[in-house]
């Protein structure tokens, strides 16, 4: 079984440049980050043209499914009858996306399949991860 979902997704760029209506994105999730999403946008999509990925909650994701969440850099809210607004706050701007909001469900279906929400903790070694910290102090 894979450890890892990637899933396609066109976003409709509402605010920001350089202008370009609808890009190619990428969902992206990992059990072994079972607390995040990324978002990934092409290069040509960004004001640096480099590639730009966002981590966030996964559960702000699945929240801002049915209301307004977040209050810092990225914050996701419904619109209309299938689309979900994903705003990206950063010093250089804000970029407003649309996505259909059976895509999103659809990938939140799948990392639920694979890290069922709410047992996230059970995929987390912390015990490892405070060897590696304390290894090297």
């Amino acid at each position: 079984m894979s450890t890892v979902i990637e899933q396609p997704v066109e976003a409709r760029l509402v605010a920001a440049a350089p202008r370009m209506p609808n890009i190619p994105a990428t969902l992206h999730y990992d059990r072994d980050d079972p607390f995040a999403v990324r978002m990934t946008f092409p290069a040509p999509a960004t004001l640096e043209g480099v590639e730009v990925c966002w981590t966030f909650a996964r559960e702000l994701l699945a929240a801002g499914l049915s209301g307004p969440e977040g209050l810092g850099d990225v914050r996701v809210r419904p619109y209309g009858y299938d689309r979900t607004v994903l705003e990206f706050h950063a010093p250089e701007g804000t970029a407003v996306v649309h996505v259909r909001s059976g895509e999103v469900r659809r990938f939140l279906e799948a990392t639920s399949d694979l890290v069922p929400t709410g047992l996230e903790h059970l995929r987390l070694d912390l015990d490892h991860r405070l060897a590696e910290l304390m290894r090297d102090a």
